[in-house]
């Protein structure tokens, strides 16, 4: 019996409404103290109050499971994207209820605003959606979900605790992947800003001999096998596949710097799954190797159906190291896992010429056997402090300071090309779809 008062206790709230009515219960008592006219009306009013009070009372709890609660989510949530996640919510009472739900979300989103009110008619469910951004990596936990009732008299809640926790992993931007993949298969790529770019001269990737028909190349013509079938027979070509395609991501202290919630490195990590996932659907072979001033993950070229996944499970486990990348284990790490000319699209980011400079004689090393490929961050909010016009000579200090590192990011662009390396300098923001376009201009003319 005691535990049965304690939890109704604890389930039933009182509410504003009815502390008013107690309390103008108390000024009608106070005034009858002075106004004898009022007679009986202030025990009558309490009165009234106490039976409502006891009629709401019993219209909530005569109903054991009132209400029930379940939140709908994904297996994993996908970081930097907008997951959505449902509250399924449905009343057993007999009359229609004011609901309240609070859903207990992950602390790392520092949110306590998911609260959802609704109104039930009888029997009646709906499903709640609200959309969660995560920012970073790893496991979150998500806590009960508890929804207060209210009948139409409303003064007082009944609470209802739905045990629903569960831990969700958020792994690499898969939604991002996934809508890269969905626009290719509909050919609509340029809406997303990835260019069509015209193949330039001729694939020597052999396919078969056919049959010549109006129109051919007649410089394909096989003439021996044309003799042999006594009609013109013609070679055909196709786009050179099996290219072997790596990401290098820089795990060093210069990869932290945030943007929109998002580390560099999160940025990176996303953009090479998307670009594994592009060459893949290009029958090239993804690989993976992550670095910084130790050895990291090495993920070998395959194009596997389980490739894709083998690489997410990896990049979901990297974090940022707090020490300057080793280049020179970069460079040894490359000869002894590539064995043949690859394209390495590497993320990273220089701050000043001078960092570049520390690196630059590995960087033209590995150059020197593959196609290498630059990817490094404009700081944004620089640039904007160097467009900016200036209204006093504090101003003028600042914007020329900012326009010094904005120029000396164009440096390294330069000094990169001059040793024939490629390079991408884009915002956080661009970075994948900068980098999609380059991989297609390069399977374009034939680089690799």
């Amino acid at each position: 019996m005691k535990a049965l008062f304690n939890n109704f206790y604890k389930n039933l709230f009182l509410n504003s409404r009815l502390f008013i009515y107690i309390g103008c219960s108390v000024v009608l008592f106070l005034l009858a103290f002075f106004f004898s006219w009022l007679g009986e009306i202030p025990i009558v009013f309490f009165g009234l109050v106490v039976l409502v009070l006891f009629i709401d009372i019993l219209l909530l709890y005569r109903v054991k499971k009132g209400v029930f609660a379940r939140r709908i989510a994904p297996e994993r949530l996908s970081n930097g994207d907008e997951n959505e996640i449902g509250i399924y919510i449905e009343s057993f009472y007999p009359f229609a209820t004011d609901i309240e739900i609070i859903d207990e979300i992950p602390h790392q989103f520092q949110k306590r605003d998911v609260l959802f009110k609704t109104e039930l008619t009888s029997r009646q469910h709906k499903l709640l959606n609200y959309l969660l951004r995560p920012t970073k990596r790893g496991e979150y936990e998500f806590g009960m979900v508890r929804v207060y009732v209210q009948s139409p008299l409303r003064f007082v809640s009944r609470r209802f605790n739905f045990e629903q926790t569960e831990v969700l992993p958020v792994y690499p931007s898969f939604l991002q992947m996934r809508k890269y993949e969905l626009m290719a298969i509909s050919n609509r790529l340029n809406e997303i800003g990835i260019k069509k770019i015209r193949r330039l001269g001729q694939s020597m990737e052999f396919e078969q001999i056919k049959n010549y028909v109006a129109g051919d190349d007649y410089r394909t013509v096989n003439w021996k096998a044309s003799a042999r079938q006594g009609s013109l027979m013609v070679n055909t070509f196709t786009e050179e596949k099996s290219q072997h395609v790596y990401c290098v991501i820089d795990k060093s202290r210069s990869m932290k710097m945030p943007f929109e919630g998002l580390s560099l490195l999160d940025y990176s990590i996303n953009a090479s799954l998307v670009l594994s996932s592009v060459a893949l659907l290009k029958e090239d072979k993804a690989g993976l190797i992550t670095i910084s001033d130790k050895k990291g993950a090495v993920i070998p070229a395959e194009k596997r159906p389980t490739q894709l996944n083998k690489i997410m499970e990896v990049l979901y486990r990297e974090k940022t190291r707090y020490l300057e990348t080793n280049m020179e284990l970069l460079y040894t790490t490359i000869r002894s896992t590539l064995k043949q000319r690859s394209l390495i699209v590497l993320f990273t980011n220089f701050e000043s010429a001078s960092a570049l400079e520390r690196q630059l004689p590995f960087l033209k090393r590995i150059a020197k056997f593959h196609l290498l490929v630059m990817v490094f961050f404009e700081n944004t909010e620089l640039k904007e402090l160097s467009e900016e016009p200036a209204v006093n000579v504090e101003g003028i200090y600042i914007k020329t300071i900012a326009e010094k590192f904005v120029y000396e990011k164009k440096l390294i662009v330069r000094e990169l090309a001059r040793h024939g390396i490629q390079s991408i300098l884009t915002a956080p923001q661009n970075v994948t779809i900068n980098t999609i376009n380059r991989y297609l201009e390069i399977k374009a003319k034939q680089k690799i």
